[in-house]
């Protein structure tokens, strides 16, 4: 397919790019900061294809289809072609998987009887525990921007904590998420332990030809930001809704954007071992 071979195309363009002679200054900042910009928004092809969706999806869905069913089927082919076009390997595909998995648990938690923190408030057949399969995808293309983002910026990890620590701090966002409706929130003392453990660690990012420095938990909060921002669109869209949404859209509370951030700490995790899986294979596969 034409759009196909474009992307594959722009991919190539993008990570081997013609260098221009004598680029500094002014005009080097523009360079990078156009390069940055558009692998930024190629790495967003999964999130971005399925928000389309979101807002074009009529309400009431199509020809007696109901909308979360139409997402569903939809979500599967945009999938379904990431894998085929080789846009995403095997190898990240079972990754991604394992977000459906973590993102069901949380979604059939939180809209449960007793703790409705969310609603789905449209009929659907493809609907468990009244969650509708297609929330996976939302929680998935998380892990699509991450791993896309990798690629394209050729990004290298500097100084990052013990693999242990790293686990037991996306465990801690994990489980809180859970027992903070029993428990108490202790959100804000596991931040303080992701700063503790992160606080030396950066990343090396591409935009271009040279190597960019930026510390990774300013990468945290930047990225949980935009997810906020995700949310909002899928909230004025009605794919779900908060309680203090039920009478009209209300734009959702700043705080979510700190949990959005925890969670994306906890997915960078898991992408993370998927690298480190990698290179130790293929390290092995040289030997």
């Amino acid at each position: 397919m034409a759009i196909i071979k474009s992307i594959q195309q722009l991919d190539n363009f993008l990570i081997n790019p013609p260098l221009i002679n004598n680029l500094s200054g002014f005009k080097r900042f523009i360079v990078e900061f156009l390069f940055f910009g558009v692998k930024q928004a190629r790495a967003c092809l999964f999130p971005a294809l399925i928000l389309l969706a979101l807002l074009i999806i009529p309400k009431t869905g199509i020809a007696g289809i109901p909308r979360y069913d139409i997402l569903l089927a939809y979500a599967i082919l945009v999938q379904i072609g990431m894998l085929y076009f080789k846009l995403e390997t095997w190898d990240e595909f079972k990754t991604i998987c394992l977000f459906h998995v973590l993102g069901f648990a949380l979604e059939a938690f939180k809209i449960s009887d007793g703790i409705q923190s969310w609603a789905y408030p449209d009929f659907a057949y493809s609907k468990v525990l009244g969650v509708p399969l297609f929330t996976g995808f939302m929680y998935a293309s998380i892990a699509s921007y991450i791993i896309q983002t990798w690629r394209l910026l050729d990004l290298k990890m500097i100084r990052l904590p013990d693999i242990r620590l790293m686990f037991l701090a996306a465990f801690l966002v994990y489980a809180n998420f859970f027992t903070h409706h029993f428990i108490g929130d202790y959100r804000y003392y596991i931040l303080v332990f992701i700063i503790l453990i992160y606080w030396k660690s950066w990343v090396a990012y591409k935009p271009y030809d040279t190597y960019r420095h930026m510390p990774l938990l300013l990468g945290f909060i930047l990225v949980g930001f935009f997810i906020w921002i995700a949310e909002n669109i899928g909230t004025f869209a009605g794919i779900w809704q908060y309680p203090n949404q039920k009478n009209g859209w209300s734009l959702v509370h700043l705080g979510k954007w700190n949990s959005w951030s925890l969670l994306y700490i906890m997915s960078f995790t898991l992408v993370a071992n998927l690298k480190w899986i990698k290179e130790k294979r293929q390290h092995h596969s040289i030997e």
